[in-house]
């Protein structure tokens, strides 16, 4: 059974990677740093500490961490003050499921950017829980902030799901032992190994259906970490941690 479905923010139910993109690239353009190409990759589920000490100390931004926060923090929320790009479906996709389960919110955004977004939407009601990595000690691919929401809404993460779009954050959702649901980003699509951990992969938000959702329970999908093999662990397989094919 799920109990409890959790969705990532960034590149879930907003398409803000383009623009963390070119905030964080101009000011290390700014500051005379040098953009790796892999650089935004990289930084997809990073909490704020670490995204700031990357920027700082491997992107040469030449800034303490606090003060890259600082400001590129500032300039995100200007950019939002102008405009929140809210993914097509993404307030729709929230209330269905509101309807159903208690919502959790498991993003790498800073606080203040995430009640920003939901504000502006009308949709802070609706999560009963909302964390930043922030919060936690590690960001993703840690499992950290999986598990901290799913104990804040009272759920065994056995019996949660999750809506994820990056490599680490699968990874991150994985680790942590729920049911996840891909929706890939198609400018940042995940590693292949990310893509590979969810037990549902969907095109867009318009197929994150309550019935796709409790389907997970009913099937007996792989339930897989970066570390193990894939395993059966449902209970209506009579398998019992047998090994399983991959369905879709």
């Amino acid at each position: 059974m799920i109990d409890a479905v959790v969705f990532d923010l960034d590149g879930v139910l907003i398409d803000s990677e383009p623009v963390w993109e070119q905030v964080r690239r101009g000011l290390v353009a700014e500051r005379g740093g040098h953009w790796a190409p892999d650089a935004q990759r990289r930084l997809m589920g990073m909490s704020t500490q670490e995204w700031a000490r990357y920027l700082s100390q491997d992107l040469g931004a030449g800034l303490p961490p606090g003060q890259v926060a600082a400001l590129v923090i500032e300039r995100m929320a200007a950019r939002y003050r102008e405009h929140i790009p809210f993914l097509p479906g993404a307030v729709e996709a929230v209330r269905r499921l509101a309807a159903r389960w208690p919502l959790g919110l498991a993003s790498s955004a800073p606080a203040v950017l995430i009640e920003t977004v939901l504000d502006a939407a009308g949709l802070s009601s609706y999560f009963r829980v909302t964390m930043s990595t922030e919060q936690v000690p590690h960001g993703k691919p840690a499992p950290d902030i999986y598990l901290a929401v799913a104990a804040r809404l009272g759920v065994s993460p056995a019996e949660g799901a999750a809506v994820e779009d990056s490599s680490n954050g699968l990874r991150s959702a994985a680790a942590a032992g729920l049911h996840v649901i891909a929706i890939p980003h198609a400018e940042y699509p995940p590693d292949p190994d990310a893509l590979a951990l969810a037990s549902l992969v969907l095109p867009t938000l318009a197929d994150l259906t309550p019935e796709a959702v409790a389907a997970l329970a009913l099937r007996c999908w792989p339930r897989r970490s970066s570390s193990t093999p894939s395993t059966c662990s449902c209970s209506s397989c009579g398998s019992s941690g047998a090994t399983t094919s991959r369905r879709r």
